[in-house]
């Protein structure tokens, strides 16, 4: 394999993780604004094999450091060529982030309460995290509500101008809704929680 086309399979498997995420996404914001079950929906096209059951819990877009990246780097190596695939997932994974933002706002919350930066669960890395863009999308669309971040992994009362809460009972207290790309033990039975995290395990 010479090295362009190594370079390929990099981008290429990255690409297809970023449309099968962006794929179940969808699926989630139909399920939801129309009313139905997103996990009896994913449980049941997962029983085909082709399909599978694995990789297919709603998240508020794919993150991290390289399916953001190499999605576009991928689109940019296309050039003249024609494609239509490749754009459809970056836009996919934007307007995600924007339907979230919309959700959340249509509760009419006066305090957000964001809980962890971190992109899943046992993680300390919230570069390029998903959580990011949509707090920056709900303060465009309103800067009049309260936005409040509880991230543990931060020792700061603020970030980027939006107030750092590392007490969980007063974040708890204190945020109309909490929006969580994924939940843990710490918010269970929570009735404040909103997340389209199905199953929990990722």
């Amino acid at each position: 394999m010479r090295s362009a086309e190594a370079e390929a399979v990099k981008l290429f498997a990255n690409t297809h993780l970023a449309l099968r995420i962006a794929f179940f996404n969808e699926l989630d914001t139909f399920a939801e604004s129309e009313n139905l079950d997103s996990k009896n929906i994913i449980d049941g096209i997962s029983l085909d094999n082709r399909i599978g059951n694995y990789y297919n819990n709603p998240s508020f877009g794919y993150v991290g450091y390289c399916l953001p990246k190499d999605t576009k780097q991928l689109k940019s190596n296309y050039n003249n060529i024609p494609e239509n695939i490749i754009s459809a997932i970056i836009n996919s994974n934007e307007t995600r982030k924007k339907y979230i933002s919309e959700s959340v706002l249509k509760h009419n919350p006066s305090v957000i309460g964001i809980y962890r930066l971190t992109m899943k669960k046992d993680s300390s890395n919230f570069r390029e995290s998903a959580i990011l863009d949509i707090i920056n999308e709900i303060h465009k669309k309103n800067n009049k509500v309260r936005i409040m971040i509880y991230e543990p992994l931060l020792h700061t009362n603020s970030l980027n101008g939006f107030e750092v809460v590392n007490n969980f009972d007063i974040f708890q207290e204190q945020a109309d809704i909490i929006l969580a790309n994924r939940v843990d033990d710490k918010l269970k039975n929570n009735e404040k929680v909103y997340t389209r995290d199905i199953y929990h395990i990722n």
